[in-house]
């Protein structure tokens, strides 16, 4: 039997219920598109720490747009990102990065699949218009406005290529049985790959039966390089017996340095030069080499174990894998216990780089240093931990963990696509304009500061708190419940309720 007393209480309900929710709803709507709604990480907007513009993140790590300067960034971390420049015609995608990227720079585009699909094309140097196909390493296509550069392969049957595989020019028919390529003016014709070569060009000619014979011969030649200079290539003599075991050259013929090399592995071999004189037996174990050219002797007995080297271009001593010390006017190399301590260094002003690790990658210190300004930069990584970096300009970066950065440290793409998946904390500064910021749990706690001014955000943002040179602000559960005026605003009120003067 339905009781009329509890009917009309329900009916009072409904209302009353549709009221407060309607309330709420308009309350988080007027909330959230205020300019300094934080809610992370469901929601957070804050100005970029480093840079200038501002960054939005949603849902933690799995949405972020960013506009810094004249660059746009957003992403779906892992599975797309995109940076634009408009300025100067710049776009990169990126899918589920480095599987599928997309990379234009003015007319030039490139898009690849795993490095073995790829499509790209645009204007060259001579404002001709190509583009390229390539299903590696089985179909290659380029198509030109000009027939003369347009090209097709379908390996192994049959294919012309250029300027592909570090060659100007290749030509195959069902490879290995033949393949003819060409490197300036060397031409090398190959059949059954590697076993049969005949070679010609540019006062330069040659055969092999590789493994069994092979000679080849040159004449002194000159040639003219870029910058329209003369330059002399030397001529050469050479020839093998069962390669690699007995192998005999003379090289730079007709030059200031000819070298005498002679090979009979493993017994003994030498190679003899006005610069440098080095003689093996049992190679690779004991050498000797007296470098005139770069004023060192050295001695390896046996390599790599022991080496040691004299002289003002190179000082070594090694005892492999306690300890060793090797250094010249440029360059250091060291090491102790390796692998647990590497050191290297590269002295090359107007740039000093000094670089330390501890078993491979899981710490790696990095810093390089500007000799004439003496401003460094800094990057940290410990594996799998954290990842710091310091720039020129005195801006920090700190993440931790850092998963994959450790082993790809120049990456755009890793920290586009997938750091902010695990950026658990972020820390950022940047002295120049005063600026920090922290980040723990993609915002659910977030920091920002500069000068006279400073924000702070946590659970979801239920509570929040800023103050600025316009005042404070305090919210609780997204309801302002503090809201002090600072300077500005008292002395702008007080000028407004002063009386008139006539």
């Amino acid at each position: 039997m339905l009781n009329p007393v509890q009917n009309s209480r329900k009916t009072m309900h409904k209302p009353l219920s549709l009221t407060i929710t309607l309330a709420a709803l308009f309350l988080l709507y007027r909330v959230a598109i205020a300019d300094d709604f934080s809610a992370g990480p469901v929601f957070d907007r804050f100005p970029l720490t480093i840079g200038s513009g501002q960054r939005v993140e949603v849902f933690g790590p799995l949405f972020y747009k960013e506009h810094n300067e004249s660059v746009e960034t957003w992403a779906l971390p892992p599975f797309f990102s995109c940076e634009k420049d408009p300025t100067i015609d710049e776009l990169e995608d990126a899918s589920f990065y480095p599987i599928f990227t997309y990379v234009k720079y003015g007319s030039q585009y490139r898009a690849q699949i795993f490095q073995l699909f790829n499509i790209s094309g645009g204007e060259d140097p001579g404002n001709l218009t190509k583009r390229r196909f390539n299903l590696f390493p089985i179909y290659f296509q380029q198509r030109c406005a000009d027939p003369a550069y347009n090209y097709t392969a379908f390996f192994p049957f049959y294919g012309r290529l250029q300027n592909t595989l570090f060659r100007d020019r290749i030509f195959f028919v069902m490879f290995p049985a033949y393949s003819e390529t060409q490197k300036k003016d060397i031409i090398n014709d190959n059949y059954f790959y590697p076993f049969g070569n005949v070679r010609h060009g540019n006062g330069m000619h040659g055969w092999q039966a590789w493994p069994f014979y092979g000679r080849e011969h040159k004449v002194l030649t000159t040639t003219t390089n870029e910058w329209g200079m003369i330059e002399t290539n030397g001529g050469h003599d050479q020839y093998f017996v069962l390669w690699p075991f007995h192998v005999r050259q003379n090289n730079g013929i007709g030059t200031g340095n000819p070298e005498k090399v002679r090979l009979n592995i493993p017994f003994y071999s030498s190679l003899r030069s006005p610069q440098r004189d080095w003689t093996a037996v049992f190679w690779p174990f004991f050498n000797w080499i007296d470098d005139r050219g770069k004023e060192y002797r050295e001695w390896e007995m046996p390599w790599p174990v022991i080496e040691v080297a004299r002289g003002p271009g190179k000082t070594e001593t090694r005892i492999f894998p306690f300890f060793s010390r090797s250094h010249n006017t440029s360059l250091e190399d060291n090491f102790y216990a390796w692998p647990v301590y590497k050191f290297n260094a590269i002295h090359a002003p107007p740039l000093e780089r000094r670089r330390s690790r501890i078993l491979f990658f899981l710490y790696q210190n990095t810093s390089d240093r500007s000799t004439e300004t003496g401003k460094l930069k800094r990057r940290v990584d410990l594996w799998p931990l954290l990842v710091y970096h310091r720039d020129f300009d005195g801006s920090t970066r700190l993440q931790a963990p850092a998963l994959l950065e450790t082993f790809m440290p120049a990456s755009p793409g890793i920290e586009r696509n997938w750091s902010p998946l695990w950026a658990v904390w972020r820390s950022e500064k940047d002295p120049a304009k005063g600026a920090n910021s922290q980040s723990l749990l993609w915002n659910f706690y977030r920091r920002d500061a500069s000068p006279g001014a400073k924000k702070i955000s946590c659970f979801f943002g239920l509570y929040q708190y800023q103050s600025n040179a316009a005042g404070k602000k305090l919210r609780l559960f997204y309801i302002p419940v503090l809201k002090k005026e600072g300077h500005e605003n008292e002395n702008r009120t007080a000028l407004k309720n002063a009386p008139c003067l006539n």
